[in-house]
């Protein structure tokens, strides 16, 4: 199991996004749907899916959170044939965000939000690279110019993590200030991560409809992570954290599903009711009777 693995929130669609997306790329396939009961958002259904060998949750949970660009998903691909079938795949009922066709940093590329609201940014990757599919955070409005200051901080957080800024704007490149990242990566516990500042003018910024969760090995991690993490007291729920950029993070236990599943009358709603997970109380939930 990774370490972390982005979470996105739909009002109904998760199993349909989730079954077009398997059938769009390679190597990708379902993991698993269930239904959790009794919500704040009544029944929510959730899936776990693979794409091109990277893990996706999703969850249908009613119309609260928009996916936006803010956090879009590379997809890597290794012949321009590939990335014109995958746009191809893409594109009904999608906007381009920056058209198909060549550019300076690649013989092949396009960024697309498809029907679901899901951004990806569909690129001709020439070289040795092992993830294929790539989350990329791009930082707008009252967060432009602070890529470079929360790819440092992630990767004080997180082990066998690095920060590269690749790029940076410089002069005639406005509205981005000179020196702001133009393109920049990160490695957070062996995961490879994409990030940019962006002064256009935009009318989203990261929202809690596409999340990262932390898979923690104990309760240590937990603590750990939540305490570096979670920036915003009104937005820590059911191991739900903001930081201090707006990205939001689920710091759960890596086996959350056999906790919930061992009794889930009495382990679902002790979860609800939950800020930081707390195990030793789900366990003590899974053992009380009906």
């Amino acid at each position: 199991m990774p370490k972390i693995t982005p979470h996105l929130w739909f009002d109904r669609e998760a199993v349909d996004a989730a079954q077009f997306y398997t059938s769009v790329f390679d190597d990708s396939k379902i993991h698993f749907t269930t239904t959790l009961h009794d919500t704040p958002s009544g029944d929510a259904e959730m899936v776990g899916f693979q794409i091109m060998g990277y893990d996706f949750m999703a969850i249908s949970a009613g119309p609260f959170f928009t996916i936006n660009p803010s956090i879009s998903f590379h997809a890597r691909c290794r012949t321009v044939e590939e990335v014109e079938h995958v746009w191809a795949k893409l594109s009904p009922g999608g906007t381009a965000l920056m058209e198909l066709g060549e550019y300076p940093f690649s013989q092949r590329y396009g960024w697309i939000q498809d029907k679901y609201g899901v951004s990806w940014q569909v690129i001709h990757t020439e070289g040795d690279f092992h993830q294929r599919i790539m989350p990329a955070l791009m930082f707008v409005g009252d967060q432009c110019g602070k890529a470079e200051e929360a790819i440092g901080f992630y990767a004080s957080v997180f082990k066998d993590a690095k920060a590269e800024v690749l790029a940076r704007y410089v002069n005639g490149e406005e509205p981005d200030k000179p020196g702001t990242v133009k393109y920049a990566q990160f490695v957070l516990d062996a995961q490879e991560f994409g990030a940019m500042d962006s002064a256009w003018q935009h009318d989203f910024g990261f929202n809690e409809a596409v999340s990262f969760i932390v898979n923690c090995k104990d309760q240590d991690e937990i603590d750990h992570f939540w305490d570096l993490l979670s920036a915003v007291p009104e937005a820590e729920q059911c191991g739900w954290v903001k930081d201090r950029f707006g990205v939001s993070w689920q710091i759960t236990p890596a086996n959350m599903g056999e906790l919930i599943g061992r009794n889930p009358v009495k382990t679902t709603p002790a979860m609800l009711e939950m800020k930081k997970i707390i195990i030793a109380d789900l366990e003590k939930a899974a053992e009380e009777e009906d």
